[in-house]
């Protein structure tokens, strides 16, 4: 279904039963899985492969080119979205910038708010909240099933771990390892993201064990590799496991202290 005021390019590709609402605008390089709507008002350009059963609200934007400074006019680069991920209105997102890799990529089941930004070279996982007006910059990393509130600003580079809450209004300038919460400007930690881990599901055992990793890195007078050394010794669970690897894992930015 292919409202009559939108102009849709014959090189596109769309699959079964996709609805392009009216004054929409499909570039050639794009490709929509089956059951997608375009609801109205939508731009999409670029290579862009937009996955099935995706909802996309009105005056949203998707793979423009980056706002890079060292973007170069056609270059290859990339926009992914995964499937059953909603878009509400005025989301912009940005296709990658070739130096970078190219891709910018949402996962799938993800719900983006409206106004929010996702820069070039974003990479989201799978079942990613960002409230209304939450911003990332270039080359941000969050991981599944990470929450990011109204109005937060997140600097490139950074990487939010799985199920880790960033608090709205919150400025984000280091990384947040997995299953924790901050918030402010500056950004500060605040603890567990307790409610977010039992409404997934984590055990009471789980939960007690990276409260008390929450402790020993935030809480004792260890540095961050001391403490890494201690929860290595310790960590029972695969969540500690995790948020060990996450924290000696390379990074641009450190994590937030």
């Amino acid at each position: 279904m292919i409202h009559p005021t939108a102009i849709v390019h014959p090189g596109a590709e769309l699959g079964a039963d996709v609805e392009i609402g009216p004054y929409c605008l499909v570039g050639e390089n794009v490709r929509i899985g089956a059951r997608t709507k375009l609801y109205a008002h939508i731009v999409a350009n670029g290579k862009t492969v937009i996955g099935e059963d995706v909802q996309i609200y009105p005056f949203c934007s998707i793979g423009a080119p980056s706002q890079d400074r060292k973007v170069e006019a056609g270059e290859e680069s990339i926009t992914t979205i995964g499937d059953r991920t909603i878009l509400r209105e005025y989301v912009s997102v940005h296709r990658g910038t070739a130096d970078a890799g190219g891709v910018t990529s949402i996962g799938t089941d993800c719900l983006l708010l409206a106004y929010t930004h996702i820069a070039h070279n974003c990479r989201l996982g799978n079942f990613v909240t960002m409230s209304n007006l939450a911003q990332l910059a270039g080359h941000v990393i969050v991981d599944d099933y990470a929450l990011i509130g109204a109005m937060a600003g997140v600097h490139q580079f950074v990487r939010i771990g799985a199920h880790a809450f960033v608090g709205g209004y919150t400025k984000l300038v280091r990384d947040l390892p997995p299953y924790f919460l901050c918030e402010g400007n500056p950004a500060e930690m605040h603890g567990l993201n307790a409610v977010g881990l039992r409404r997934a599901g984590f055990s009471r055992e789980v939960l007690v064990e990276l409260k008390e990793a929450y402790k020993t890195l935030y809480r004792s007078d260890l540095n961050v590799s001391q403490a890494v050394a201690a929860l290595r010794e310790s960590a029972q669970s695969e969540q500690a496991r995790a948020l060990i690897a996450f924290i000696e894992t390379p990074s641009e930015r450190g994590i937030l202290k």
